[in-house]
């Protein structure tokens, strides 16, 4: 804890020597963050942004829906220079509510695929997660279920797991199907889903993986970082689960697994404005996207980027659904809608 304290005390000292010659430089030595990702490993990713340009982070931790508030509460003299959240529903509130400034940044346009980015500049995904189907290999042949259409069929009556329908991630997952399908098709494959469920939902991803490696389902729906934790967890009661499971990438003969981002951008009143943009670009690049990968399990969004996780790898190739993910976002008031008159709990 030393050296980090020692860095704290120093930073100022050295903003404020620079400032005496260059105000305007000055400003650029801190960041001040609010993140809702809430991960551990993402501690080495600020250390070598800081370690690289010299700019202290300040992190402010919490939950995306009271950050949100804060910075909506602050308003212009919100401290706040970038906002980092979890799911595109939470970014695209965001967006609504006018929180964030628009950049036009070469570097993130060239980098971020444009289906993990705003149109319009305003927030940006820095790593991705599948919605994947998990499978009981003892009750569930291989190629038996193909594409998340196939959830509604009855065969699956009694046998499938989820998390609540109130969770972004199955909003965004039910938004997509808005989008490709349309309102009414999505609202009876929601009513055959809430059918096929082996149980009221509970829990989270992890724990639908361990109802269906415990016969209480025979499917499980969950992202893809909570199968790979398990695989690279050394517990033998980790290690158990992943070996009755098999998993589907969902949807591969047309268009693509549903794909989710971690995402960010810059605040509309961020006092270190320059900063927060080397920020942003700083996780696009290659060493930040392997961070991403290695440390938290996510899918890299620049594809030019080769991972070190053989178990995030074992999944293989992807066909990835091409759909601007803010779509998803946009859908999610629907979504919900949907799933209240569906009975999906």
């Amino acid at each position: 804890m030393k050296p980090f304290a020692a860095r704290a005390i120093a930073a100022p000292l050295l903003c404020l020597a620079t400032a005496l010659g260059n105000p305007a430089l000055a400003q650029d030595k801190v960041l001040n963050l609010y993140t809702a990702r809430h991960y551990q490993t993402d501690e080495a990713l600020y250390s070598e942004f800081s370690k690289q340009t010299g700019i202290r982070i300040n992190r402010i931790e919490g939950g995306e829906d009271a950050l949100f508030e804060r910075i909506k509460s602050e308003g212009a003299n919100s401290p706040a220079d970038v906002f980092i959240t979890v799911d595109i529903g939470r970014l695209w509130r965001a967006e609504q509510a006018g929180i964030f400034a628009k950049l036009a940044s070469p570097t993130l346009e060239k980098r971020i695929p444009p289906a993990y980015r705003d149109p319009n500049g305003q927030w940006f995904g820095f790593s991705a997660r599948a919605r994947v189907i998990a499978y009981n290999k003892a009750a569930v042949k291989p190629g038996e279920i193909r594409d998340y259409e196939d959830l509604a069929d009855p065969k699956w009556k009694g046998r499938v797991c989820i998390r609540s329908s109130s969770h972004p991630y199955n909003l965004s997952l039910v938004g997509s199907l808005i989008a490709h399908h349309g309102e009414a098709w999505t609202e009876q494959w929601v009513r055959a889903l809430a059918k096929n469920l082996a149980r009221d939902p509970k829990g989270g991803d992890t724990d639908q993986l361990k109802a269906a490696a415990a016969g209480e389902c025979d499917l499980a729906v969950a992202n893809t970082y909570y199968l790979i934790r398990l695989m690279r967890s050394n517990k033998a009661e980790d290690k158990a689960v992943i070996q009755k499971l098999g998993v589907v990438l969902p949807n591969q003969q047309n268009r693509g697994v549903h794909m989710n981002i971690s995402g960010g951008g810059v605040l509309k009143h961020a006092p270190h404005r320059e900063a927060a943009v080397k920020f942003l670009e700083y996780l696009a690049s290659d060493k930040a996207q392997v961070y991403f990968a290695d440390g938290n399990n996510e899918w890299p969004v620049v594809a030019s980027v080769k991972t070190n996780n053989p178990q995030l790898e074992s999944l293989g190739e992807l066909k990835a659904d091409a759909i601007n993910v803010g779509v998803l976002g946009k859908n999610q008031p629907a979504a919900q809608r949907i799933a209240d008159r569906a009975g999906f709990k």
